[in-house]
């Protein structure tokens, strides 16, 4: 059999697949329906608690990330610079296209040395080089995310003695800056300075609620507008928000206990294959070999590591639980 058909047969079945996925978990209409309504309820009714929640759900509306554009090829560069803002590393566009680079092109000639087929190695240097930064990336950012949300609380129980004490909402902000370590410091210091330069506390708020993309720090956020157009007791108000914010991450924990088992699966599954080609080259690297220089097997191995990889992405969205 030709690889050419065989490469073109893989590659519908992967998007007749990613089709039928996109067909089957679109939006529900009865869902939407439902919050239109809840919406035009919350909008027109006399109850206060209703009257709260619409205010909720407008703040929420207008505190949409509007940091860059979604189109172009300026979005896109703005997008990863402020991937890289998030590590907290200082690291720049041009340092990260850099290593991109420099892992894709070394890992192109180790493996055109190695087995002497010139579009696998350009298709394992561009995986490489394009994957392996990405997923540093991650890491770091979820990293001092998970180191973020672990201070957040006792960031705002500082915040409400600080109120109770007499401080106006800017003095505690510093003195969070100044007490709490790690991630919540040095946001809480770049919000301090933005308004010792002369912005407004909303507005410095808002940039860094759009740079860390979190819902901790957005209720937080949309907690102080609230209480500001509505009036009410803050020192109270950010107490219940830290309560909630610490049962909220107990809740994680729980979730990620009772679907540890499942993730070891996932892993191991996905793990396998690669093992088990690993063992068998370091054996006898003449029989694997042939997946480095035969089209066929190369066009095999390229469909079984996209269904491979479709096999994985739906287990992380059966594992992946969001609250």
């Amino acid at each position: 059999m030709q690889p050419m058909p065989v490469m073109i047969l893989v590659f519908g079945l992967t998007l007749l697949v990613g089709v039928a996925l996109v067909l089957f978990t679109g939006p529900n209409p009865n869902r939407e329906s439902q919050r239109r309504l809840q919406a035009v309820k919350l909008r027109h009714s006399d109850n206060a608690v209703d009257k709260v929640e619409a205010q909720y759900r407008k703040a929420i509306a207008n505190r949409k990330p509007t940091a860059y554009k979604t189109a172009g090829s300026q979005s896109r560069k703005e997008a990863l610079r402020l991937r890289l803002v998030r590590t907290g590393k200082g690291w720049t566009v041009q340092q990260y296209t850099t290593a991109s680079l420099g892992l894709m092109v070394g890992i192109t000639l180790l493996v055109w040395l190695k087995s002497g087929s010139l579009g696998l190695a350009l298709g394992a240097g561009v995986l490489v080089g394009a994957g392996l930064p990405h997923m540093v990336v991650n890491w770091f950012i979820s990293k001092r995310i998970n180191g973020f949300i672990t201070r957040f609380p006792d960031a705002l129980e500082l915040l409400v003695r600080g109120l109770r004490s007499g401080l106006p909402i800017s003095e505690t902000l510093g003195v969070v800056a100044n007490e709490l370590p790690g991630p919540v410091a040095e946001e809480f210091k770049l919000v301090n300075d933005r308004i010792r330069l002369g912005r407004t506390m909303e507005d410095s708020l808002q940039d860094t609620a759009e740079r860390l993309n979190l819902a901790e720090f957005s209720f937080f956020c949309i907690t102080l507008a609230i209480q500001r157009e509505t009036g009410g007791n803050l020192a109270e108000t950010l107490a219940g928000l830290a309560d909630v914010l610490r049962k909220r991450a107990q809740m994680k924990l729980k979730i990620k206990a009772m679907s540890s088992e499942s993730k070891a699966s996932a892993y191991i599954i996905g793990s396998l294959p690669f093992i088990v080609f690993a063992l068998i080259y370091s054996i006898n690297p003449k029989y694997m070999g042939r997946f480095f220089v035969d089209e066929r097997l190369i066009a095999v191995g390229i469909g079984a590591f996209c269904w491979l990889s479709l096999g994985a992405f739906i287990m992380s969205r059966m594992i992946n639980f969001e609250i």
